[in-house]
């Protein structure tokens, strides 16, 4: 190739490896341990295998594996994983409208629906500055429906990259979960990718797209937290998808 070059990552080959666990998540893991033994040490053995299938599912709950970042500043990347189901054009939430925010004209918004087996490491989408972390109490409903946006328990963040474009998404309670806990606050500097909180056990995140930027994901699809690209700026194409 005379005008194209091909840059390779040197360091050999990559392994897999067990996730480690989120500090977050250790206390309720140890918490979850600690009955597990009592019935055990009770002689209620029944109660103990079911309680150390629990105290499995906690600390895979708060699994933090390490994600392969995209470097592109064109990039608008997934906050979750999860499962995308809606995709709806709609005013932005009046917490992140007008001028300081994300305007007051419709944009894309994709919801993405992380269940309980899911990963709940929530990354940022851009890098940049955190304009605002705004927490709005409410109510438990199931996070799948539309009204969650509106209803449930949610934290609006605000992100603006060094151009001044700003992507504002929100971490939303759902049925199970009970608390949504941040990892950073306004003027952090963050990259694209970086960790910035997490929801405790079952929850979603609406992610907001800037004005031109088509979503580059379909209903049904399923999205990785730091990798997967939702959109790319400057890229107005549609994409379709069947599910099979």
């Amino acid at each position: 190739m005379e005008n194209d070059e091909i840059t390779i990552a040197a360091g050999g080959n990559v392994k897999w490896r067990f996730p480690s666990v989120h500090p977050e998540g250790v206390k309720f893991g140890a918490i979850a341990a600690a009955i597990t033994g009592l019935f055990f040490v009770m002689g209620w053995e029944i109660i103990g295998w079911l309680m150390l299938m629990v105290t499995i599912w906690v600390l895979a709950f708060f699994r933090d594996p390490i994600r392969a970042v995209p470097q592109d500043e064109g990039a608008i990347i997934a906050p979750a994983d999860g499962l995308v189901t809606l995709i709806q054009r709609v005013p932005p939430p009046r917490e992140m409208a007008g001028p300081d925010g994300l305007g007051d004209q419709p944009l894309i918004r994709v919801s993405i629906f992380m269940s309980v087996f899911d990963v709940h490491i929530n990354r940022t989408p851009i890098g940049g500055t955190v304009k605002a972390v705004t927490y709005i109490s409410g109510k438990f409903l199931n996070a799948d429906l539309d009204k969650a946006s509106e209803d449930n328990e949610r934290q609006h963040i605000l992100v603006e990259r060094h151009d001044g474009l700003r992507v504002g998404f929100t971490q939303i309670a759902g049925l199970v979960a009970r608390r949504i806990v941040p990892f950073v606050k306004p003027g952090d500097m963050v990259a694209a990718g970086q960790r910035i909180g997490l929801i405790r056990f079952g929850s979603r995140v609406d992610v907001y797209l800037p004005a031109g930027v088509a979503p580059r994901v379909i209903l049904g699809q399923r999205t990785v937290a730091g990798e997967t690209i939702l959109g790319q700026i400057g890229d107005r194409r549609v994409i379709a998808g069947i599910q099979q």
